[in-house]
């Protein structure tokens, strides 16, 4: 069935659901492995809402997405295509983007697969709603880049903020709210922390939403230009918490504050 064919919800998909102490015990297990980002998706599964429900059926009913649909592209083979990308100028999104994948050592088809941990492929229904949490993901590392939110876990939260403001899953506010309280609580910055955070879901809410915007057709463009274009404000709160974890004493255990020299830049 081609993608334009599909029902919006598969009837037999449950899509209201609240289960606190769930998320609470995968919050745990993220909290003792930041890289476990299987726990991510189980957590935003036991605290799911109808309110994104709704933000894909008006964004399906626009020419925008039926344009996506009708072209069928399947992102994370293309994004991981570096190749494709290398005549492109060094300042485009799509040279960004490149960098930044392989100096974190992250494929877009990683991600596909953490997720898939989580729930196979053979269990996924095959409806538009699926296609939406799918561009959510696919295009995540996207986010990075353009935001300018590095992988270091205060940048992952403040990334989370900018993504709940956008997409509104209650899921992604909870983990970025509960690890900003654990992150102010390992560094005793707790009012630079929750700044940073508060100016994410600020960005968030200024900008255009990022996955309903043709960013593949964007990558060859300069990422600033791209940056204006869709109404992405500089994370300033977030640069200046970065350099209060720089000045703090290296920790054993824990949560790690300390940012490599290069992303502190990228930033």
């Amino acid at each position: 069935m081609a993608l334009i064919d599909r029902p919006l919800v598969h009837p037999d998909r449950k899509v209201s659901g609240f289960r606190p102490f769930k998320a609470m015990r995968h919050f745990g297990k993220l909290v003792q492995d930041k890289e476990d980002t299987e726990q991510v998706f189980h957590i935003i599964d036991a605290l799911k809402g109808r309110k994104s429900v709704r933000q894909m059926a008006d964004f399906i009913a626009t020419p925008q997405a039926k344009m996506l649909l009708e072209r069928g592209e399947a992102l994370p083979p293309l994004l991981d295509d570096h190749a494709r990308w290398a005549d492109c100028a060094a300042n485009s999104l799509a040279r960004r983007y490149v960098e930044f994948m392989e100096r974190e050592g992250l494929t877009a088809a990683g991600l596909v697969e953490e997720s898939y941990k989580f729930k196979p492929r053979e269990e996924r229904y095959p409806d538009l709603y699926e296609w939406y949490i799918e561009r959510l993901r696919d295009t995540h590392d996207l986010f990075h880049v353009l935001t300018g939110y590095g992988r270091d876990p205060l940048g992952e939260l403040c990334l989370l903020g900018f993504s709940y403001e956008q997409n509104h899953s209650p899921g992604v506010l909870f983990i970025a709210w509960m690890g900003a309280r654990q992150m102010a609580k390992e560094t005793g910055l707790k009012s630079p922390v929750f700044a940073a955070l508060d100016e994410g879901r600020r960005l968030g809410r200024e900008a255009d939403k990022l996955a309903h915007a043709d960013l593949l057709a964007m990558l060859p463009d300069d990422i600033d230009v791209v940056r204006a274009r869709l109404k992405i404000g500089k994370p300033e709160a977030y640069r200046d918490c970065l350099r209060l974890f720089e000045a703090l004493p290296e920790r054993d255990g824990g949560w790690d504050m300390q940012v490599p020299q290069e992303q502190a830049r990228a930033a």
